[in-house]
């Protein structure tokens, strides 16, 4: 049931800037000795996520667990929420909570962005919001627009990451539902939402439309809005500002921790769970064809227990740095390094180890990284 899509280059161009401004050296492994997490920001409340809203102000949005999303302008954390929605998010279990946060491509014009948070139900919930048009740094609480609910049977593997696409359309990452070894076979069930990638239209209907080139649009077994299936709980992903590939990292379950990689518009990958975790077998369930492996992976034994996806580099501070993608553990706090050798292969290294509770990596308007300490603080990777 695998299609291809392909995004067209007049698209990509639009959303990313000229391809002919790339920089096409292939990449060397970085060596972390050469380089440090500069610290921005303290003092936060279980952050999980920090991210631009593109519309040219160079602020920073995080967000807290809890339900608050704050507003980082020249350096500084402003008194007043952003948006404080702590009322209807239920963040009593380690993976409930506000997780996601996304703004709208034409957030400078339309001033939309959208949330995905965990209801009093436990549930997942998709919701949009306006800012106010007298205060660009305060949301409108009362403006909220359902996009989407989804039923979690447990209350882990909620998935939450919010982004939208080179295209112009709101992507979704959905866990399994939870408990382990996914019980209720979500992953490879073609009907679930759950243990996939949505990928909504959320401008042309309300709340939503299934864009009609989705791989699984127009197939009556298959639910319209899945763009990828096959996840356990992807915890962060994000696309390449420059060439609009998706990386994807999926928490394992007991032994392995992968990232995966999407080529920039096609759809309709399996990635495998619950029949593998990473590039092993998991399940007695048959293996089925198609299944795509991650192109990199690490077992709990070599460092850590749950992946955090990161970002391609693309900032102009460090430009040895360009076009290598980041992800890290959140248990130990390793960070490693991958990108394509001259071979076009695949090269994965340790490129640090830090004492961080890594929930998030996050990016400026720039293309600067940052990394999302849960234990409070936010910080920019920098040159020693």
């Amino acid at each position: 049931m695998r299609k291809t899509i392909a995004l067209s280059l007049t698209l990509l161009l639009t959303a990313f800037g000229s391809a002919a401004a790339q920089d096409t050296a292939v990449p060397q492994v970085p060596l972390g000795s050469q380089y440090q997490w500069q610290e921005v920001s303290t003092g936060l409340a279980r952050p999980l996520l920090l991210t631009n809203a593109n519309d040219g102000s160079n602020r920073m949005f995080i967000v807290e667990q809890a339900g608050y999303i704050w507003v980082m302008e020249n350096g500084q954390i402003l008194t007043q929420p952003f948006l404080d929605i702590s009322g209807i998010v239920n963040s009593t279990s380690n993976e409930r909570g506000l997780l996601g946060l996304a703004f709208h491509p034409q957030y400078a014009e339309n001033g939309q962005f959208y949330v995905n948070y965990s209801n009093v139900d436990g549930d997942t919930v998709v919701a949009r919001y306006k800012v106010l048009e007298a205060n660009a740094n305060v949301a409108d609480p009362s403006s909220a627009s359902f996009v989407i609910q989804i039923d979690q049977p447990y209350s882990n593997h909620n998935g939450g990451d919010l982004a939208f696409g080179p295209d112009g359309y709101l992507y979704i990452g959905m866990g399994d539902g939870g408990s382990q070894g996914d019980p209720q076979g979500n992953g490879q069930n073609p009907q679930a939402l759950l243990g996939k990638m949505l990928r909504l239209d959320v401008d042309s209907a309300e709340p939503y439309a299934a864009p009609p080139d989705n791989p699984y649009a127009t197939d009556p077994t298959i639910a319209p809005e899945i763009w990828a299936l096959g996840l356990r709980n992807p915890w962060r992903f994000s696309f390449d500002r420059l060439t609009g590939d998706l990386y994807i990292a999926d928490v394992g379950q007991n032994l392995w921790e992968e990232i995966n990689f999407q080529p920039a518009g096609q759809g309709g990958v399996n990635y495998g769970w619950n029949i593998m975790e990473a590039s092993v077998r998991y399940s007695g369930e048959p293996v089925k064809e198609g299944l795509t492996p991650p192109f990199a992976e690490y077992s709990h034994a070599q460092g850590g227990c749950s992946v955090t996806g990161g970002y391609v580099y693309r900032g102009a501070e460090i430009p040895a740095l360009n076009g290598v993608y980041f992800y890290g553990d959140y248990c130990s706090g390793i960070i490693w390094s991958s990108f394509r050798n001259a071979e076009g292969a695949w090269q994965t290294n340790i490129f640090m180890d830090t004492n961080y509770s890594i929930s998030s990596f996050g990016e400026d308007e720039m293309g600067e990284l940052y990394l999302v300490n849960q234990g409070g603080s936010i910080l920019k990777l920098t040159t020693q």
